[in-house]
């Protein structure tokens, strides 16, 4: 049974496989996937999550809205949320950070980085 559950919220279902690869090499985690930020929080409105990662470009509702709503969210305002995006742009980092995310990684991902960002939160 998983201890550790986590919410991936990424448009890309390519994406979404490499992160769950990721994830798959860390014992106890249970991955919900959401497709955008709408998705994402209705799984947040429903269930408790200890980490939240997100992509930031996305249709429907971007990562960075997603953030504020999260920390908005006493509920959730605590989470860390992790952000995997391919802007690599000082701003789109600033702005995630700014609004409350824990850590950032720039794609292209590889694993061990990823694996490595989970367990600092």
């Amino acid at each position: 049974m998983a201890d550790y559950a986590c919410l991936l919220v990424d448009d890309s279902p390519i994406m979404r496989q490499l992160v769950m690869y990721a994830l798959a090499r860390i014992k106890n985690v249970a991955v919900t996937e959401a497709d955008d930020g709408i998705v994402g929080l209705k799984h947040l409105a429903a269930n408790k999550y200890d980490l939240v990662i997100t992509d930031i470009n996305m249709p429907i509702m971007d990562g960075l809205k997603l953030i504020h709503r999260v920390r908005a969210d006493e509920r959730h305002k605590n989470v860390p949320i992790i952000v995997i995006s391919t802007g690599d742009s000082v701003e789109d980092r600033q702005r995630a950070m700014a609004l409350g995310a824990t850590a950032y990684i720039t794609k292209p991902i590889q694993a061990p980085q990823v694996i490595s960002k989970v367990k600092g939160c």
